[in-house]
């Protein structure tokens, strides 16, 4: 519990330094955009050569022209860190959602004491009672485990967590417990599944117990993996609405 409270406060830290690093260059693109930075833009020698330029000019249409000419790049001075300063506040903003929902994830695993506060059903073994999609949250504290709930559990050489239930409960002397599970919709339980030569489930490899569910909301996630090319396109329409917001 100490290691995840630490884990979340290191990350609120790095969220605010973060925050002060890109609002302080915000700052000083601020103090760059004044009224009287861009009548000092470009090389002396140019600002100099232009000068000498109006000054020789005889006729007043030609100190209109390059009056008018010192504007227009005055103008797209200001244009260009006015666009600067949007690209910083985006990434200010992603920034804090990805470091917000980073923090709500790491808060959630300490209230939980599970390191998988929330997942999605991956496969067709637990139905009817759950099916693909369906999303998942667990809950790591609290009494012992007993015959009937719902487990997540991880298992040695496998990289993705099982849901599954527990049929049987094997006490020990020492008064812990191993747990037999098995899924739903599967004719036979998990023996096959656990490492040769381990009969029961130690309770060190359980993740959490199934508290609650939403149905379904988690399908859009088994879709992207499924079908990396929906991924990819999904990324991309993002990104022209984007650009096309930008534009207007």
């Amino acid at each position: 519990l100490g290691e995840a409270v630490m884990a979340v406060v290191a990350l609120a830290l790095e969220a605010a330094l973060f925050v002060v690093l890109v609002l302080a260059v915000l700052a000083v693109l601020e103090a760059l955009g004044g009224p009287d930075a861009f009548d000092k833009s470009g090389s002396s020698g140019g600002a100099v050569k232009e000068d000498c330029a109006v000054a020789e000019q005889t006729s007043t249409g030609d100190a209109a022209k390059a009056e008018t000419g010192k504007k227009r790049r005055r103008f797209s001075g200001h244009n260009r860190l006015r666009q600067i300063r949007k690209m910083a506040q985006k990434i200010v903003n992603l920034g804090l959602i990805v470091t917000s929902a980073l923090m709500m994830w790491k808060t959630l695993m300490v209230v939980t004491n599970s390191e998988s506060p929330v997942v999605v059903v991956l496969s067709g073994s637990m139905e009817p009672g759950f099916y693909r999609g369906d999303i998942l949250f667990l809950w790591n504290r609290g009494a012992s485990f007993r015959v009937g709930e719902i487990i997540l559990f991880k298992n040695e050489g496998h990289s993705v967590p099982i849901v599954h239930r527990v049929v049987k409960i094997h006490e020990k002397h020492d008064g812990s417990v191993d747990l037999l599970t098995k899924g739903d919709n599967n004719e036979d339980d998990d023996r096959g599944l656990y490492p040769p030569g381990q009969r029961w489930l130690n309770e060190k490899f359980i993740v959490g117990r199934a508290v609650g569910y939403l149905p379904y909301v988690g399908y859009v996630t088994l879709v992207m993996n499924d079908y990396p090319l929906f991924k990819y396109l999904l990324i991309g329409a993002l990104g022209v609405v984007s650009v096309n917001r930008e534009k207007q």
